[in-house]
C-alpha cells in the first residue's frame, strides 16, 4: 500500500505555511514600531565627548628656545604635548614604551625617551627636539654626518638616532665603536642602517661645535 504525504494542515484549519507568514509579518510590525518609537534605544543620542579642559593645569615648557604656555592634563606625556600641541612633529611615536628610542629628545642637555617623561615634569628645563639642533641653515655636525654617511634610509628613526648620538657625544664616555653601539642600542632601526650611524657619530665625535643642543 502506498504511503500517503501528511497533510500540511493543523488541526484547527490553519497551515504551518500560513502560521510562518503570520509570525514573520508581526515580527516586522513590531520592529516597525520600535523604529517609530522615539523614546527607543534606537534614537538615543550619542554621548557628549569629554570636555578636554576638565582637569587640565597650565604647563610651560621651552623647547628649542621657545616658550610654550599650555593647558595640559597632568598625564600627557612631553612626547605628545609636542607633537599633537605644540605640532612639533620631528619626535617619532614609535612603540611609545620607550622601547625603540624614535621619540628621544635632549633635556638639560640629557638624552630621554620622551614617551616616558610627562610634560610637566619639565618645565623650568631646555628641552631640545630636532627641529632645534640646526642653528638656521647650518646643520648640526651630526646631521651633516648622517647625511655624508646616508645613516638613514626610511628616515623615521633618524630624529632619535640624532637626537641620542648628540646626547652621546656630550655625556664624552663612547670612546670606539663597541662602545657607540653599546650606548646607542636602545634606538632601533628597523632598516638596518647600523654600521652608517655608527660611522656618523664617530665622525661626529671630532667635529667642531657639538656643544650646541
Amino acid at each position: 500500500m502506498a504511503c500517503q504525504p501528511t497533510a500540511d494542515v493543523k488541526d484547527d484549519g490553519i497551515s504551518r505555511r500560513t502560521l510562518l507568514a503570520t509570525a514573520a509579518v508581526a515580527g516586522a510590525g513590531i520592529a516597525a514600531s520600535s523604529l517609530l518609537d522615539l523614546d527607543s534605544p534606537a534614537f538615543a543620542q550619542p554621548a557628549a565627548p569629554a570636555d578636554p579642559a576638565v582637569g587640565a593645569v597650565p604647563v610651560s615648557l621651552k623647547i628649542n628656545g621657545k616658550q610654550y604656555d599650555l593647558k595640559l592634563e597632568p598625564r600627557v606625556t612631553l612626547l605628545d604635548a609636542c607633537r599633537e600641541y605644540i605640532g612639533l612633529t620631528g619626535p617619532k611615536k614609535g612603540c611609545d614604551h620607550g622601547q625603540c628610542g624614535a621619540c628621544t629628545m635632549l633635556v638639560d642637555g640629557r638624552r630621554i625617551n620622551s614617551c616616558l617623561s610627562l610634560a610637566i615634569m619639565n618645565q623650568g628645563k631646555q628641552i631640545t627636539t630636532i627641529e632645534g639642533l640646526a642653528n638656521g641653515d647650518e646643520l648640526h655636525p651630526l646631521q651633516a654626518a648622517f647625511i655624508e654617511h646616508d645613516a638613514f634610509q626610511c628616515g623615521y628613526c633618524t630624529s632619535g638616532q640624532i637626537c641620542s648620538g648628540v646626547g652621546l657625544i656630550k655625556e664624552g664616555h663612547a670612546k670606539t665603536d663597541d662602545d657607540i653601539r653599546e650606548m646607542m642600542s636602545g634606538n632601533i632601526c628597523r632598516c638596518g642602517a647600523y654600521p652608517n650611524i655608527v660611522a656618523a657619530v664617530k665622525d661626529a665625535m671630532h667635529a667642531d661645535g657639538l656643544t650646541r643642543g
